[in-house]
């Protein structure tokens, strides 16, 4: 199976990436905000929704990093735990002054990263290792 990599340079392409980082896990100590090379960057364990249904649920490792990051903040994050998991529900931007904005990436728990960028310049990229996840993330929806 080929190593997924993806490009984003506008809302749409982001929203690609956020569907295949949906159900995501990453632990704290793979976030990293690099102020000076102005780089968020993280490292997850993506869940593999290309895998059929007659296939065994999988994992990937997966890259990502954001360029012109102008700030980051964090909520229920806590960065003195560094084992700390946190599971990726998606990211959402929301444009400023165009073609600045808001890339928040939203986690269960309510925690959240938000990253003020330039402009959507962001890339996503399997690392390689692939192994057999202990079942399918599954969501409750409600209706109001």
């Amino acid at each position: 199976m080929e190593l997924l990599k993806l490009v984003a340079l506008d809302e749409e392409d982001l929203a690609v990436i956020s569907t295949h980082l949906q159900d995501a896990v990453v632990r704290v100590g793979d976030l990293a905000f690099l102020p000076k090379d102005q780089r968020f960057a993280l490292c997850a364990r993506r869940f593999d929704w290309e895998c059929g249904l007659d296939e065994p649920p999988r994992r990937r490792l997966t890259g990502l990093h954001f360029e012109r990051v102008i700030g980051c903040r964090c909520r229920g994050v806590d960065r003195a735990k560094p084992d700390q998991v946190l599971n990726l529900l998606g990211i959402a931007f929301e444009e400023k002054d165009p073609p600045s904005g808001w890339a928040t990436l939203l986690f269960s728990n309510g925690a959240a990263i938000q990253l003020e960028l330039e402009c959507i310049e962001t890339q996503m990229k399997d690392l390689g290792p692939v192994w057999e996840a202990e079942g399918r993330p599954a969501h409750n929806f409600q209706s109001a």
